[in-house]
């Protein structure tokens, strides 16, 4: 179709443009440049994306305590921590395990858990989410990922991560920007600017099809919806936002 082939001569362009980075790249010294400068990136955007999904974050985490053990202490699994813009969300004396697989978050992690101390950090550990050895099996009432599985890089092996840590009846809280119904222009936007997004985004993709992993994976209980975070015409706008149950 005629908007396949435009969608094709556009990503061609905006790969032109982008020739001295995929050198970069392809020289090994982009990635490095940029796990560098990507958290401090994050650190001045996470706070004004935070801002915009507020009250839905503020809905979404709600209900944690539901899922505390029988002692009472929610134990919480964060996966992409990031620069912990999360933390206030989570319930007080919560036991937190934050994983990150780029190092150079640390800083602005340790800085959010100073301005949060009503949380306990009992293990910072540098690692994707494809592999959380360090975390053993069902020991976590609570894994959380918001803005992560965008960037990973096999989202089944992930999720079978999150299913293998998490104790029976526990929970897997996500916040995803995700691809958008495919007759949209949003949609042909996200196609456009991946190659542009995925250098920009440490690997981000705009047009992963979240929910559908998602769908697959042997929870027994799936609590979704969609939103679209503002403005709409941005690529980013559509999110999935909800919990699941082992």
């Amino acid at each position: 179709p005629a908007g396949m082939v435009l969608v094709s001569v556009l990503r061609r362009c905006v790969q032109l443009l982008l020739l001295p980075i995929h050198v970069l790249a392809c020289l090994g010294l982009w990635d490095s440049f940029y796990k560098k400068l990507f958290p401090y990136v994050m650190a001045k955007v996470a706070p004004v994306y935070n801002h915009k999904v507020y009250k839905q974050k503020q809905e979404l985490f709600g209900n944690l305590r539901k899922f505390a053990g029988p002692s009472g202490q929610l134990i919480l699994l964060e996966i992409g921590t990031g620069t912990g813009t999360n933390f206030q969300f989570y319930p007080p004396g919560c036991r937190l395990t934050c994983t990150d697989p780029n190092p150079n978050f640390r800083k602005f992690l340790l800085k959010s858990l100073s301005e949060n101390r009503h949380l306990k950090l009992e293990h910072l550990v540098v690692a994707s989410g494809e592999d959380l050895h360090q975390i053993p099996d069902g020991t976590v009432d609570v894994v959380v990922c918001t803005l992560v599985l965008c960037s990973v890089t096999n989202i089944k092996k992930v999720l079978t991560e999150v299913l293998r840590v998490l104790r029976l009846g526990g929970a897997f809280y996500f916040l995803e920007h995700v691809a958008a119904d495919h007759s949209s222009w949003t949609y042909f936007w996200q196609k456009v600017c991946d190659p542009v997004w995925k250098y920009f985004g440490d690997g981000c993709s705009l047009s992963r099809e979240t929910q559908k992993e998602l769908e697959k994976t042997n929870f027994s209980e799936l609590n979704l919806r969609c939103i679209r975070v503002t403005p709409h015409w941005i690529p980013t706008s559509p999110h999935i936002i909800g919990y699941a149950v082992k």
